[in-house]
C-alpha cells in the first residue's frame, strides 16, 4: 500500500512542503494530497498591492502541481481527528473524510481583531485575498480628501499605508501604531521609514492603542478620534482554529508545538509548518509568523518526513533570519539586516535598490512554489517495504537431523 501524506493548506509553506515531498519520495510509494480552500495559489505577501489595484500573476494550483504526482483537493478543512487519523473537508462533493498516515498542517493564519469593539464589523483586513479585494473595492469608491486609517505599525501596516498613499495621493492616510513608528528597526531603518512617510504625506499616530472602531472613525485609548472612511486592520494575526480543537499539543496562541524537525511533540504522525507551528529559533525564541519562516520550516518538515520513511539522515538545518524585506510603495523599500534571532543590526539597504531587492525575493518565492519539481536536488527515494509474512498454508521446513 502507498503511504498516504496529506498537506493541509497551499500557501507558501504548504505548497512548498508538498512540492519538496514530491521531489524526495518515489511516486509509487506515496499518495500525496494537497487540500486547499481555493483553486489558486495566492501570493499573500502581495496583498497590499492587490488592495491598491495591482493584480498579481494568476497561478492555478492545477498548473503548479502538474506532473508532480500530487493530487489537489479543493475543499475547506473543517476538522482533524488525530486519533482516528482522518481529516474532514467540505467541498464541491459535500462532506468527506480523508484518511492519512502522515499529516502536514499548513493552514496558516488569518487576521486577528484582538477583541477590539467594532473591529470585526467595521474594519477591513488584507491578510487574505478576499479581504484585499474588498479593500480594493472600497478604495475605488472613495472620493478625494477622504480619510483612511491603517491600524498596526508592523511590517504589514507599513506596507499597506505606503502603498495606499502612493496609489491614492488624493486621500488622507493615517497610520495608528501601538508603539513608535518602526521601533524595532535600526536607527537608519527608522529614519528612512519616517522620511518615506513624510514624503507620501502619511500622518503617524504613535503610541496610539486603538480601543474601538466605528463605521466612520477610530478611537484610541487616550480618547483621540480619528475620522475614517476606510479602516484597514493590520494589528496582528491568529492561527487557523482547527488545531486547537484537536488533541494536539498547542501553545496559548493555538500553534502546534513541534520539535526541530517540525514534528508534533504529542502526535508523531503530524507535522506543522509556517504560521501553524510554534517553532523555536535561535536562543529558544519563537520564530515569527512570516513567509521567511514558512518556507524553511516546510523544507525542514518535508526532508524529515522523507528521511524517516526511507531510513535516511534527519535534517538538522538551523532556522535563522537574515533580513526583513519591506516595500514602501512601488519605488521605495527597506531591507533591514538582522541577527539570527531577528534583532535589527546597524545595517540597512534603502530606496529603489531595496524595492528591487524585495521584488526579486517575492518573485523567487512564487517561482519556487510554481516549479516544485525543478528545484535541486531531486532525489526520489524508495520507501522500504516490509518482507511478506510466510503463508499459513506453507509448511515450515523440517529441522535438520544428525546423520
Amino acid at each position: 500500500m502507498q503511504h498516504r501524506i496529506i498537506v493541509l493548506g497551499a500557501g507558501y509553506a504548504g505548497a512548498s512542503a508538498a512540492g519538496r515531498l514530491a521531489r524526495r519520495l518515489h511516486r509509487d510509494d506515496v499518495a500525496l494530497t494537497l487540500v486547499n480552500a481555493e483553486p489558486d495559489f495566492a501570493e499573500r505577501v502581495r496583498n497590499h498591492e492587490l488592495a491598491t489595484g495591482r493584480t498579481p500573476a494568476h497561478r492555478p494550483l492545477t498548473d503548479v502541481l502538474a506532473g508532480t504526482g500530487v493530487e489537489l483537493k479543493v475543499a475547506r478543512v473543517t476538522a482533524v481527528d488525530v486519533d482516528r487519523k482522518v481529516v474532514t473537508v467540505t467541498g464541491g462533493t459535500g462532506v468527506e473524510e480523508l484518511a492519512y498516515d502522515t499529516l502536514v498542517h499548513a493552514l496558516g493564519s488569518r487576521w486577528d481583531d484582538r477583541g477590539v469593539p467594532g473591529a470585526a464589523e467595521h474594519a477591513h483586513e488584507i491578510a487574505g485575498r478576499a479581504g484585499a479585494l474588498r479593500v480594493r473595492e472600497r478604495l475605488a469608491g472613495l472620493g478625494a480628501g477622504q480619510p483612511v486609517v491603517v491600524v498596526g505599525g508592523g511590517l504589514t501596516g507599513l506596507e499597506a499605508a505606503t502603498e495606499i498613499a502612493e496609489s491614492r495621493p488624493d486621500l488622507e492616510v493615517t497610520l495608528a501604531a501601538r508603539a513608535g513608528l518602526g521601533n524595532w528597526l535600526s536607527p537608519r531603518g527608522r529614519d528612512h521609514v519616517r522620511a518615506v512617510f513624510a514624503r507620501l504625506g502619511i500622518t503617524v499616530r504613535e503610541d496610539a492603542e486603538v480601543t474601538a472602531v466605528e463605521e466612520d472613525r477610530v478611537v484610541t485609548a487616550d480618547g483621540t478620534v480619528l475620522p475614517s472612511a476606510l479602516t484597514v486592520w493590520t494589528a496582528g494575526f491568529a492561527v487557523h482554529p482547527v488545531a486547537r480543537a484537536t488533541a494536539l499539543e498547542v501553545s496559548d496562541t493555538g500553534q502546534i508545538v513541534v520539535d526541530g524537525t517540525m514534528r508534533s511533540v504529542s502526535h508523531p504522525d503530524v507535522y506543522a509548518v509556517g504560521d501553524a507551528a510554534l517553532v523555536q529559533g535561535p536562543g529558544g525564541k519563537p520564530l515569527r509568523m512570516s513567509c521567511a519562516t514558512g518556507t524553511p520550516t516546510a523544507w525542514q518538515a518535508a526532508d524529515a518526513i522523507a528521511a524517516r520513511l526511507t531510513g535516511g539522515k534527519l535534517p538538522h538545518v538551523p532556522l535563522r533570519y537574515v533580513n526583513q524585506c519591506v516595500s514602501l510603495g512601488r519605488k521605495d523599500g527597506l531591507i533591514q539586516y538582522v541577527t539570527a534571532d531577528d534583532r535589527a543590526v546597524n545595517a540597512a539597504l534603502t530606496g529603489r535598490l531595496a524595492a528591487r531587492y524585495k521584488e526579486l525575493v517575492c518573485r523567487a518565492a512564487a517561482w519556487a512554489v510554481s516549479h516544485p519539481t525543478l528545484g535541486l536536488p531531486t532525489r526520489r527515494r524508495r520507501i522500504p517495504r516490509p518482507a511478506p509474512a510466510p503463508s499459513a498454508a506453507t509448511p515450515a521446513p523440517a529441522p535438520e537431523t544428525a546423520a
